[in-house]
């Protein structure tokens, strides 16, 4: 992946992430508000589409989970297959300190919160919530401490937030399906082989793909499996690379085109719409809750734990080294950042619970959490990037490493 796509990759995801404050705070402030009706009655507004008897009818809530967010998992999916191709995740040396801190930052959440709802069988359908990281929030966090944050760390940050990405699309393919229709089901398969076929063929115009990848979106919706999976699934059909002719590749012209609409509006349009909670009648009690409390310490306790300490110990093994002008403390402030599930954690908070009862607890707990892990993080990265305190702690470190493996 050129250095220029990054930049351009995190220019959008970070500007994106105090976009997406912004969105939460409104919603915030209109679900606690006089005008708390009319914010309920937006996210209600029925919605259809019609062709003949064919219909699908749906409040604008579930419009935007289930059709913007195809679209923000569609490119998700173009990014995963980029990266894993040719870009920060394509060879082993690469993929090994990021894919251990992901693994780490999933399990030791999911387990924490396993812990503390162990006995109550429908809570602990939430244990994925905090396992997930909001990379648009995440980089926008970053990127308020300014320019003295190595490029490498945000490399790492970003190769983490894929790979958890790439985590999230498996557990929701896994766990959280409703009640399957082989017929939909079925007719969402020839779509996808129709894809491939496409693929195999040649055909280098997005129109045929996206065509397509409609009719399996719909096909999806209907099947029970959630209709999100189907743009991971046209993602990995898109070409990576334009075959015997110049010109942008299919794939990198739809990142390119996609990146602004994502990051500008998709996931703000989610943040609005799943970040309102009402406070009124809620205390401190009220976040001790074993649900909110789960995802809370998860996502800060269990993200940081899990990711700095799968790290140190492939570092300690061998199997990985920190990236050139990194420190161990400027990789804790990004372990932190991680704890920022918000977007993503309360869409898996949507699968997990269908019971409306549970939306206050997963939007208590995803909001105090991803809060306290991303202003620790902050604080951490503005003290860790200090001029010359990380030069002194990077030349520390080479040290310790030299004399920790002296052949």
């Amino acid at each position: 992946m050129p250095l220029t796509a990054i930049r351009e990759f995190l220019r959008h995801e970070s500007a994106s992430g105090l976009i997406l404050v912004a969105a939460a705070i409104l919603a915030l402030i209109l679900d606690n508000s006089p005008l708390a009706w009319l914010y309920d009655s937006l996210l209600a507004t029925p919605m259809a589409v019609q062709i003949g008897q064919f219909e699908i009818h749906k409040p604008l809530l579930l419009w935007i989970n289930d059709g913007l967010m195809a679209v923000f998992f569609f490119l998700v999916g173009l990014e995963i297959k980029r990266e894993v191709l040719e870009g920060e995740l394509s060879s082993r040396a690469q993929i090994a300190l990021p894919g251990m801190a992901a693994v780490g930052g999933m399990a030791l959440p999911a387990m924490i919160y396993a812990a503390i709802n162990w006995g109550d069988d429908v809570a602990l359908r939430g244990w994925a919530i905090p396992a997930a990281t909001d990379i648009a929030f995440a980089l926008g966090i970053l990127s308020l401490v300014g320019a003295r944050v190595p490029i490498a760390l945000k490399i790492f940050l970003l190769a983490l937030a894929i790979l958890d990405d790439l985590g999230a699309i498996v557990i929701i393919a896994l766990f959280y399906t409703a009640d399957l229709s082989t017929e939909a089901l079925a007719l969402s398969g020839i779509c996808l082989v129709a894809l491939v076929v496409i693929n195999r063929l040649g055909v280098m115009r997005v129109a045929p793909y996206i065509l397509i990848g409609a009719v399996m979106w719909v096909c999806v919706l209907k099947s029970g499996v959630h209709a999100t999976l189907a743009g991971v699934a046209l993602a990995m059909a898109i070409p990576l690379r334009a075959r015997g002719r110049a010109g942008v590749a299919p794939l990198r012209g739809l990142e390119h085109m996609l990146h602004p609409w994502v990051a500008y509006l998709v996931l703000p349009a989610f943040a609005f719409a799943n970040a309102g909670v009402s406070l009124s009648g809620l205390s401190f009690a009220s976040l001790l809750a074993p649900v909110p409390l789960g995802i809370a310490a998860g996502l800060f306790f269990g993200k940081q734990i899990g990711i700095l300490g799968f790290v140190r110990a492939a570092v300690w093994l061998g199997l990985c080294r920190l990236p050139t002008g990194v420190t161990w403390l400027q990789l804790y402030g990004v372990s932190l950042l991680a704890g920022i599930g918000f977007t993503m954690s309360l869409f898996i908070g949507t699968l997990a619970f269908e019971d409306p009862a549970f939306a206050t607890d997963v939007r208590l707990g995803v909001l105090g959490g991803s809060t306290c892990a991303g202003v620790l993080g902050y604080l951490v990265l503005r003290f860790a990037t200090r001029p010359g305190l990380a030069g002194k702690l990077a030349e520390a470190n080479a040290v310790r490493e030299a004399g920790a493996n002296p052949h």
